[in-house]
């Protein structure tokens, strides 16, 4: 099988459709996440900061507003348009470039930071995409992967899919023989290992942070899950218009449930933050 048959699990113009949904849904709520990586790294003002898979910036945006000089990166070339908007709405001193993760068009050694949160978690050939971020991170700087822990802790995938089986009862939900490439360093031992295998030392694995998705309605969930990437909405592509209205109101019960009528739900979910620096300084 070809780099280019393993390297994505949804092609390109996948991730173009969701881009809009992606920049509204998702990101907006992605900046405490960052602002925890972005400590963990020890990124200062003026350093150099590049983030891989970076979608529409949920890394790099909090990093320019640090004061960090930063380029994001993404396979996808809407993902970038729309960082690109946001840079110059915000005058911030970062620039975006289209870029395929595991083939990173920079020199060795270029920047202080190099960062993925939710990017380079979900890519097939995870081990060689750090190899490339490890490879362009300066000897002494430091590399930083925000993903997700354990699936079985996740409480918006599992609303998700417990509302889809209400309206369609033979609905399987992900395979627990082929996990989704998203939780494949669900487990921070395994996070631990494919750092240090992709050359880096000093290694930590921050499990101490959640990521919180707030919402007040079904309608809300349903946008968030099918935004955050492709995947979710192959699982769901055969459903009709009617499945997918009582879908949503099955959600909506489930959300005010949660919320006992009284302001948003909070869905949890664990994080792993991995840490590693570059040797050689």
């Amino acid at each position: 099988m070809t780099h280019q048959q393993t390297a994505h699990t949804a092609p390109v113009e996948a991730w173009d459709a969701i881009a809009a949904r992606y920049d509204e849904h998702v990101a907006p709520g992605e900046a405490d996440l960052a602002a925890a990586g972005l400590r963990l790294a020890k990124l200062r003002p003026g350093e150099t900061f590049l983030d891989v898979a970076a979608g529409t910036g949920g890394l790099s945006l909090p990093a320019a507003r640090l004061g960090a000089k930063t380029l994001a990166t993404d396979w996808s070339p809407e993902m970038i348009e729309r960082f690109t908007a946001r840079v110059a709405a915000e005058g911030l001193d970062a620039e975006g470039r289209v870029m395929d993760c595991h083939e990173l068009d920079l020199p060795d050694d270029s920047y202080d930071v190099t960062g993925s949160q939710f990017g380079v978690m979900l890519v097939a050939d995870q081990p060689r995409a750090l190899r490339e971020m490890v490879r362009v991170t300066k000897p002494g700087g430091r590399v930083l992967l925000i993903a997700y822990g354990d699936p079985a802790e996740f409480e918006a995938l599992h609303f998700f899919v417990s509302a889809v089986q209400a309206v369609v009862p033979e609905f399987e939900g992900p395979s627990e023989d082929e996990p989704l490439l998203e939780f494949q360093v669900a487990d921070p031992d395994v996070l631990r290992r494919r750092l240090i295998d992709a050359g880096l030392t000093a290694v930590t694995v921050d499990t101490s942070h959640q990521e919180r998705v707030a919402v007040r309605t079904g309608q809300q969930l349903w946008d968030w899950t099918l935004s955050g990437n492709p995947i979710p909405g192959t699982l769901v592509a055969d459903l009709t218009d009617r499945q997918r209205d009582d879908i949503t109101r099955v959600l909506d019960g489930m959300v005010r449930e949660r919320s006992d009528g009284n302001g948003p739900a909070v869905l949890t979910a664990p994080l792993n933050i991995g840490v590693g620096t570059k040797p050689g300084a």
